[in-house]
């Protein structure tokens, strides 16, 4: 009997075209979006690390893709670099939160559903990974998941940076 196929690129190809091409394509928007006002991002802490980390959740998902699209991998390699880029990420969004509420906040200050959710969805991308890694097909589909789930997060608080600076009282 052979064992199910744990993953095949070829079923995943689109996947990774289209999450790869939104996460570039909303990153370049945000970029040029933040270059208005960049003096008002980067004199409040909240709007600095919220751009920090909207950009950041675009490359990373950005490169996840380009990874996966990668030709002759396996599974494992698959899922090594998957974990590898959701770790830094989910570590760049950890320090991000915990330094905008130490040098203080705006009124347009992340709230606990955002942090919740967003480390929520991170911590789903490194889960799934490392089961996919150990050769569960459930895996690929929760980091999947996890990363559509997080561009919520992503659009969300990209829009929140940019309503933020644009009504900054200062």
């Amino acid at each position: 009997m052979v064992a199910p196929e744990i993953y095949n690129p070829a079923q995943w190809n689109n996947f990774f075209l289209l999450v790869g091409t939104g996460s570039a394509t909303l990153a370049g928007l945000v970029f040029v979006a933040m270059t208005i006002d960049l003096k008002g991002i980067t004199k409040d802490a909240t709007h600095r690390y919220r751009a920090i980390n909207m950009l950041t959740g675009f490359t990373a998902t950005f490169i996840i893709s380009l990874l996966a699209l990668m030709g002759h991998q396996t599974y494992r390699t698959l899922a090594v670099e998957w974990l590898v880029v959701a770790t830094l990420a989910t570590a760049i969004n950890t320090n991000g939160y915990l330094q905008a509420f130490r040098l203080g906040s705006s009124f347009y200050a992340p709230r606990f559903f955002r942090i919740a959710g967003g480390s929520a969805c991170y911590l789903g991308q490194i889960i799934g990974s490392l089961l996919f890694l150990s050769g569960s097909k459930p895996g690929i589909y929760i980091s999947a998941i996890a990363l559509i789930v997080n561009f919520y997060f992503f659009v969300s608080g990209s829009w929140l940076l940019i309503v933020g600076t644009v009504h900054n009282p200062d």
